[in-house]
């Protein structure tokens, strides 16, 4: 007789008895010579003697349990796979609630344990190395070259294999446009408690909410890799240590700026600061006319410009920054030329897209929302529309009047 280990620890990852269809605890029995789909029995029916088909009460067995010590003595097998999975449930370093959900342990037994076994084992280490190698030297082909040199940060080639794979990744934001299992909070939206709720419909309720704090808590989980395998103090070390990178890389690229100007002290080098922001305000001064050009014909735009130049040109910051029409300068028209959705507006839609600066997709996507709601309620009110579509109030004022005076929604 062998003894092997478990399926697991869940009954139901293993099949059922095949004499009385129970599932199965440990130990149970295997029949040796039955195959290849494992012939499993629990004590009972073995002991008495269960026969089906070609299997035969004297055929040759194995006993199936994990009660056994693997790596050191008073830790079976089962406890370590318990212990595997209360780390990595409840995190790395956090011995108490590890315990907790063993129940078997204390919370030194296990820090010991898994530090002598599973961290500082050289049999361990020397696998994870060799995985490690393993896995940068099949991505080496794909990664994305890094140019310490620029702010822009890499992005994949377009129509490649590794922008499919990071489709919805802001490089710029160093995340993506999605949140991981981004719909959580969808199985919330049509739950109401309400005081004649029966205590099964009341129960079931807080057990959807309970979910949700457990996908919120794994959402946060997953954006916390390091904090995770690190204490407080050394993920705090590791945060400080990103942000001293990115000052050094971005002095190193101001020396490297000196360099290619040929400067070589740092007396040049304030020199050439000094020059450099006089450069700056010349242009400044230069294509200071082209703000101006629209509001030629209002005398007090022009006014107020030429006061602006008067107090450049004596060296005082002014104290007007912007040009004003009656108190506030208007936005450019947006031009609509090659944006998706355009070909379906009308020219009257297309001049409000233009005034409100808004993209014909997301107008007709506002638009869509609006008639339904319209639809569903028999009218809609302003403020209904504003709830509905989360953009600039008078963006969605200008949208609202728009439809009501063509006809395509009614005021409730």
């Amino acid at each position: 007789m062998d003894r092997l280990a478990s399926f697991g620890n869940d009954p139901f990852d293993k099949p059922p008895c095949r004499g009385c269809s129970s599932y199965l605890t440990e130990p149970y029995i295997k029949c040796a010579e039955c195959g290849p789909s494992p012939f499993l029995l629990c004590l009972q029916c073995f002991t008495r003697g269960f026969e089906y088909k070609k299997h035969q009460s004297d055929h040759k067995y194995e006993i199936m349990t994990s009660d056994f010590p693997v790596l050191e003595p008073g830790w079976t097998a089962q406890e370590e796979m318990a212990l595997l999975e209360a780390v990595m449930d409840c995190g790395f370093g956090n011995w108490q609630d590890v315990a907790y959900q063993m129940r078997t342990k204390t919370k030194e037994e296990c820090e010991s344990h898994y530090m002598k076994n599973f961290i500082n084992n050289p049999l361990f280490s020397s696998t994870l190395l060799s995985l490690r190698k393993t896995k940068d030297s099949r991505f080496a082909e794909g990664a994305i070259p890094s140019n310490v040199t620029t702010d822009d940060p890499p992005r994949p080639t377009f129509d490649s294999v590794l922008s499919r794979d990071m489709a919805g990744y802001m490089p710029a934001r160093a995340d993506f446009m999605e949140e991981f299992d981004n719909y959580a909070e969808w199985d919330l939206k049509d739950i109401d408690f309400v005081d004649d709720d029966s205590d099964i419909l009341r129960a079931l309720k807080l057990a959807v909410v309970d979910i949700y704090h457990s996908r919120l808590k794994e959402r946060q989980r997953r954006k916390k890799r390091f904090a995770r395998v690190v204490g407080p103090i050394e993920h705090d070390k590791f945060i400080e240590s990103h942000a001293l990178e990115f000052e050094l890389r971005r002095e190193i690229r101001r020396l490297q700026e000196y360099r290619k100007a040929g400067i070589k002290s740092f007396c040049s080098a304030k020199v050439y600061e000094r020059v450099k922001r006089m450069r700056e305000d010349e242009r400044r001064k230069r294509t200071m006319l082209c703000d101006v050009l629209q509001y030629i014909q209002d005398g007090r735009a022009c006014q107020q410009w030429l006061s602006k130049q008067a107090a450049i040109d004596a060296g005082i910051t002014p104290a007007v920054t912007t040009i004003t029409v009656s108190g506030r300068r208007s936005a450019p028209p947006l031009n609509l030329t090659g944006l998706p959705g355009t070909e379906k507006l009308n020219e009257r839609e297309k001049e409000l897209c233009q005034v409100v600066r808004l993209v014909p997709g997301a107008y007709l996507e506002y638009k869509q929302a609006l008639l339904n709601e319209c639809r569903r309620q028999g009218g809609l009110r302003l403020a209904q529309a504003r709830a509905l579509i989360k953009i600039d109030v008078n963006k969605t004022r200008k949208i609202y009047d728009f439809l009501i005076k063509e006809g395509y929604i009614t005021k409730a």
